[in-house]
Order: structure tokens, then C-alpha cells, then sequence
């Protein structure tokens, strides 16, 4: 398939987000193929290297790009909550976003060149769902919150809930990416960001890791992680989480580090890598997380 073949695609466009949802609902409840479309920045590659639609089987696809609802970056309190639209250079040119999660803003400046950007988006990278996504693995470092929306209602999925294997979540086909929620951490926690790729930006990582944490006198007492393209989802690396937060930094070395990533993770040989060298450089990353916190590793 081509990109002009996209001529045949059937395209309507969202009014708000109440008649979005109930939309949705219909074409759910009639198993009606179909796409919410922002960006288009992974799904329009995908259909360039897909087959041509047979006939009458073409997706309805939904432009949401222009909901205001969500496109919304709001600080209530200790959440920052930022919208399922909002792309990746308002990201990293939002005030909030650098003020209060400037890991999210980092993250921004490495994903794609600038046209990819101004065009794709938070919500996107999660409906998407490839383990090589590095908004997800930033978001899943501050322990987010998920908000999705159907006819049903308004609900809220832990990023640890929401995974279930390669490209499959535990988000129902009715309910749409609405927001990301993040609990701040405070302005004393420490944030670490690192992609290693073919090169800083317009590469997709070979390995990227999200960190964050607050350390009270020696002693990691929040830790949340996010590591991309190691495993068939966003791996969480609770063994290595888990060690960080019941040993004090001093007495964490490079070996028990070492053998909590090993039991975290299995990476595969694949065209950008192989699993060998995405192991070496994940450990390699933790180590340097460690260091950043203070731990001598």
C-alpha cells in the first residue's frame, strides 16, 4: 500500500470527546475496523509497508488531532496531568512539564527530528504499543497513571497494570488514551535519562532508560523505572527497582546490580541490535542510574 492509496480510506473527524466515545462504541460494538489517528507518525509508516486494504475492509479512521481536551497540560496540586494529544514538542517546550517532570522533557528532544515532534504524541506512543517507545518508558520512570475514556466512563490504569504482552494492553477496544497522570515526585528527586541508538535522535533506541527516585539519608525511598527495546513491553525492572529500594546506596555494588537486571531481563537479537550488546548497555546504564543517586558502583 501506498500513501496515496490512502485516497480510499474513509476519514471522519471528532467533534469533542463525548461524541468521540460514543463513536468508538459503535464501531466497537459492529467490530468495525478502525483507527484514532493524531500524528500518524507510526501508523502512516505501517501502511506504507502493509498490503492494499481488500475492498469494503478499509479502517474507519477518526481524526482527534484537533480535541481540545486533549491537548491539556494542567498542574492540580502534586499531579500533573498531560493530555493523550499532546505532541512531543509542546512537551518540551512546556513550562509545567520542565518545571515539574524534566525527565519527559528530555526525553522529547531525542524522539525522531523536529517534523516528528511537532506531530507525534504521548497518547499515540501508548496505543501504539511498541517496547521500543521512549515516551513510555519516561512515563513508566514516574510511575503514571493512564486515563482512558469510553461511553462507559472515565478510568484509570497504573502503568504496571497496563501491559499484558507485545503490542496487547489491558485497555478495552471502546476506550480511548485521554491523559497521562504523574504524582510528583518533589522537587529533590533525581531523574536520569539515556538512549543509546545508531544516533541521539532519529534513530529508535537500541536502549533507553527512564529513572526516577528520591534518596532520604542514603536510602532510596521512591524508585521508578523505565527501560525501551529489552523486552516484548516497556520492562519495569522490579528486581532492580526492588533493590534500590530496600538496600542503602552504599551498599549496593555492580554485581548485585548486575544479577537484578539479568533476572529483569531477556533481550533478543533483532535488525537494530543484538541481545547480547542491549545487555551489556542496560546494565551499563542501571550501574550509571546508581552513580547518579550515589551509589559508589
Amino acid at each position: 500500500m501506498t500513501i496515496a492509496d490512502l485516497a480510499s480510506v474513509p476519514f471522519e473527524r471528532a467533534g469533542d470527546l463525548a461524541s468521540l466515545c460514543a463513536r468508538v462504541g459503535e464501531l466497537a460494538d459492529s467490530e468495525q475496523p478502525f483507527v484514532l489517528l493524531a500524528g500518524g507518525t507510526d501508523w502512516m509508516v505501517e501502511q506504507e509497508l502493509r498490503k492494499p486494504f481488500a475492498a469494503g475492509a478499509e479502517p474507519r479512521v477518526i481524526d482527534v488531532s484537533r480535541l481540545d481536551k486533549l491537548r491539556e497540560i494542567r498542574l492540580e496540586g502534586n499531579v500533573l496531568s498531560i493530555g493523550a494529544g499532546v505532541t512531543y514538542w509542546e512537551m518540551r517546550n512546556s513550562p509545567e512539564v520542565r518545571a515539574h517532570a524534566p525527565l519527559l522533557e528530555r526525553m522529547a528532544r531525542d524522539v525522531g527530528a523536529i517534523q516528528i515532534q511537532a506531530r507525534g504524541t504521548l497518547g499515540g506512543n501508548l496505543a501504539t504499543g511498541s517496547p521500543a517507545a521512549d515516551g513510555v518508558a519516561a512515563v513508566a520512570a514516574y510511575d503514571a497513571i493512564l486515563v482512558v475514556q469510553s461511553r462507559r466512563g472515565v478510568r484509570r490504569i497504573p502503568m504496571s497494570e497496563l501491559q499484558t504482552g507485545y503490542k496487547a494492553s489491558t485497555r478495552e477496544g471502546d476506550e480511548i488514551f485521554v491523559a497521562v497522570e504523574i504524582l510528583l515526585p518533589g522537587p529533590d528527586a533525581r531523574w536520569y535519562w539515556r538512549k543509546v541508538g545508531t544516533r541521539r535522535a532519529q534513530a529508535i533506541s537500541k536502549v533507553a532508560l527512564g529513572g526516577v527516585a528520591r534518596v532520604e539519608a542514603g536510602q532510596v525511598v521512591r524508585c521508578g523505572l523505565g527501560m525501551a527495546s529489552v523486552a516484548p513491553v516497556t520492562a519495569l525492572l522490579p528486581r532492580t527497582r526492588e533493590l534500590f529500594l530496600s538496600t542503602k546506596l552504599e551498599k549496593i555494588g555492580p554485581v548485585q546490580l548486575d544479577k537484578a537486571v539479568d533476572s529483569d531481563i531477556s533481550p533478543i537479537d533483532d535488525v537494530r541490535s543484538t541481545g547480547e550488546y542491549r545487555l551489556h548497555v542496560a546494565k551499563s546504564v542501571v550501574r550509571d542510574f546508581a552513580r547518579a543517586l550515589g551509589a559508589r558502583v
